[in-house]
């Protein structure tokens, strides 16, 4: 039986040259949201540009990837880019509920109700005031349905702008800050990454060890797993002439 992967953590490491001691590795988690609606955010004008380049952005040619470029020029002028980041981190989570999606997608809801909830959001989870705003015309423009694509786009700006490197790490169990930095400084002589960003995941079905992909969607693959190796012992031997009672 296939057995599930699950996002643990994302975490930001640039790697030193020794490590003496663990370095400081932060790492963003989920959290609960009280509603509330008293928080009103101040008027903040964020246009959404089809095409443009700015820092070594790339080229908007899509709707997720215009968004995603208006917010960092934004996020870039008030040097915030780290903080609009994380907020954006947490947009991911919060949409990641099919039932918030499909509240904020039904035509039937009012769109001053919609506007309500995503105040409340913003609130809780103590957004900057221009994600706070992008938000909200998110959802007066109905966008909330490629959200998602934004995060994703809003990734590639963010590790093209900083020069980071983002890998995945995949592992049975989850791996202390030591492994974590010995890993980020592997990616890091590999890509020759000014920053590197690891994602980590909990899979099961690699018995132990651990894998990391990096590159262009995730292309390269260093398979340190015990899964591996016995797929490589399999492969070697021949079963055809055993005949078994």
């Amino acid at each position: 039986m296939a057995s599930s992967l699950h996002l643990s953590s994302i975490t930001t490491v640039r790697p030193s040259a020794h490590l003496r001691s663990p370095p400081s590795i932060s790492t963003s988690s989920s959290s609960s949201v009280k509603l509330s609606s008293s928080f009103r955010p101040p008027t903040l004008k964020l246009h959404v540009l089809r095409r443009r380049r700015r820092g070594g952005a790339v080229m908007a040619d899509t709707a997720a990837a215009s968004y995603a470029n208006a917010l960092s020029d934004v996020a870039c002028k008030n040097d915030t880019l780290e903080a609009t980041l994380d907020d954006v981190e947490k947009l991911s989570r919060f949409f990641s509920d099919p039932q918030m999606q499909s509240f904020f997608i039904n035509p039937i809801i009012p769109a001053s109700k919609k506007q309500e909830v995503a105040r409340d959001i913003a609130a809780s989870a103590g957004f900057q005031p221009h994600t706070t705003n992008f938000l909200l015309i998110l959802v007066d423009m109905n966008r909330i349905g490629i959200i998602q694509d934004i995060v994703k786009e809003f990734e590639n700006c963010h590790n093209k702008l900083t020069g980071t490197e983002v890998a995945v790490v995949s592992s049975v169990v989850k791996l202390d800050s030591q492994h974590l930095a010995q890993i980020a400084q592997v990616v890091q002589k590999l890509t020759k990454a000014k920053n590197v960003r690891l994602k980590t995941e909990l899979d099961p079905s690699l018995i132990a060890g651990f894998t990391i992909r990096y590159g262009n969607s995730g292309s390269k693959l260093i398979d340190m797993s015990v899964k591996k190796h016995l797929d490589e012992i399999s492969s070697q031997l021949d079963f055809s002439s055993i005949t078994f009672a």
